[in-house]
């Protein structure tokens, strides 16, 4: 079990999303809840009562015209922090951090950051089965590629394990890898195609784009964010019954590696 209480990070990663909403309406930009967070939405008006993230998925523009100006939109102490604007950052989609805050989620993961909430591009996809699994192949080989660099090469010991780690190090640098995902990601532009995605769900996530629709207000803890219109159907295609609450073993907590919620992740030094 983690060893922080889980509520007051709930709270404090709610002010993030307080910050994106308003930024969002006042900019005219699409956003939806995405993932956990929309069933948080419908099943409890609020966090799933384990989790201790929030999602957000943008359509490629809105996304990208967030990433030019959020150091301008976004209030302090929030930061909006991804490949475009660090050359460093290891995933495929942005994070919006609170700058006040330090979290480190991994003792073989050190990226250095505050609590956050995730921010996912949807992009457009091909048609035809066979497109599909060639064009996500591609973007899972080079997301894999970006997990080995930035893992510890020796969290399983000196041995075999940290070879392959090394050798994506040596074969590319992580800008790099942000701009070849990124040519992926962009290759079907989200205006002109019918079926989009969230391609970190991998191939199995494409629907037709007006599943998303116009993003609709849902109660979330007081406050009515934004989230996907047709509802039923994007969580059903992902999840299932995604009404039943499941058991203990499937209610997954990060249990991240360090977490202060006082002390701004800039002034954070390791023992």
């Amino acid at each position: 079990m983690p060893a922080y209480d889980i509520r007051p990070l709930q709270l404090r990663i709610l002010r993030i999303l307080e910050a994106v909403d308003t930024t969002c309406r006042a900019h005219g930009l699409r956003y939806y809840l995405w993932a956990g967070t929309m069933i948080g939405a419908i099943r409890h008006k609020g966090f799933i009562p384990w989790d201790d993230d929030l999602d957000i998925a943008m359509p490629r523009p809105d996304y990208e015209r967030l990433i030019a100006h959020a150091e301008e939109w976004l209030p302090k102490p929030f930061e909006m922090v991804c490949g475009e604007n660090d050359p460093l950052y290891p995933l495929p989609f942005a994070k919006i951090q609170d700058g006040s805050t330090t979290l480190i989620e991994r003792m073989h993961l050190k990226y250095l950051g505050g609590i956050y909430m995730d921010v996912f591009p949807i992009d457009g996809a091909p048609k035809g089965w066979l497109t599909q699994k060639w064009h996500f192949g591609r973007y899972e080989y080079y997301k894999r590629v970006q997990y080995l660099m930035f893992r510890d090469p020796y969290k399983h010991g000196h041995g075999p394990s940290s070879w392959l780690p090394l050798l994506c190090r040596k074969l590319y640098t992580m800008a790099e890898l942000q701009k070849k995902i990124r040519k992926v990601l962009k290759k079907y532009d989200y205006d002109q195609c019918d079926l989009v995605a969230d391609y970190d769900d991998g191939s199995k996530g494409v629907m037709p784009k007006k599943i998303l629709g116009e993003p609709k207000p849902y109660e979330f803890e007081g406050m009515h964010p934004l989230g996907v219109e047709q509802y039923h159907q994007y969580l059903s295609n992902k999840y299932g019954d995604y009404m039943t609450i499941p058991d203990g073993d499937h209610q997954r907590q990060h249990n991240f590696h360090y977490l202060d919620l006082e002390k701004p992740y800039k002034t954070y030094h390791e023992d």
